[in-house]
């Protein structure tokens, strides 16, 4: 059974208080055990979400997880690593432009999340139309016990003060319309994050999400 390593959180918990070069380089050797930690566990989850969505089964974990290092060029904090590690399941892998799920492993932050991030403006109009074109469906699947006990937050995201253009305030759809994006997440301790359960837990995380992923995915097509 796959577990993350205790020394996995250690390092990532160490980096957050030394988040320089210097000490990255001094311990490499400790992040590379790390990322080949974190590599087991996404290839674990690859196996249990293909069970209930096939085609993420055929990605490797390489094609869904992201660098350690920032990107400092157009931000104020030059920090140039996260404090986290983390993953993105869509068929296409981290690249992917639909909606898809996300795992973000960071001690004391960790949260299986899915759902689309500011999407493209096209992609974006698609889903709102398919929200609106489909009201009943999307509230069905928002509003199942399940979903709403797994997040208990709801469907969160960016939203616009004002109704986008060809839209009315009194749509009954309005408050997810005018979104920018549309996410769900559900935290886990770290005492979980190092638990034998936790891709099980996981994959049924993602799994109750499924419906939402491929609802808005369809409005890619």
């Amino acid at each position: 059974m796959i577990m993350l390593e205790p020394a996995t959180l250690k390092f990532l918990k160490e980096l957050q208080k030394n988040n320089n070069k210097p000490w990255f380089d001094g311990h490499r050797d400790r992040y590379e055990n790390a990322r080949t930690d974190f590599l087991s566990l996404t290839t674990a989850l690859i196996t249990a979400i293909a069970r209930f969505d096939k085609p993420i089964g055929i990605l490797e974990a390489k094609q869904c997880i992201f660098r350690i290092n920032r990107d400092v060029r157009f931000s104020k904090n030059k920090v140039p690593y996260k404090n986290n590690m983390a993953a993105y399941f869509n068929k296409d892998g981290k690249k992917g432009i639909g909606a898809g799920y996300y795992l973000h492993v960071e001690p004391g932050k960790s949260f299986a999340a899915g759902g689309i991030w500011m999407p493209e403006p096209a992609v974006l109009s698609g889903i709102r139309q398919e929200i609106d074109y489909n009201w009943e469906q999307w509230q069905k699947i928002i509003t199942s016990r399940s979903f709403a006990k797994t997040f208990t937050e709801g469907v969160k995201g960016e939203t616009l003060t004002r109704p986008p253009k060809g839209y009315d305030e009194d749509n009954p759809a309005i408050a997810f319309i005018k979104k920018k994006s549309f996410i769900v997440s559900k935290p886990f301790t770290d005492q979980e994050v190092l638990s034998s359960g936790f891709v099980k837990e996981v994959g049924k995380t993602f799994g109750v999400m499924k419906p939402l992923i491929d609802f808005m995915n369809t409005a890619l097509h």
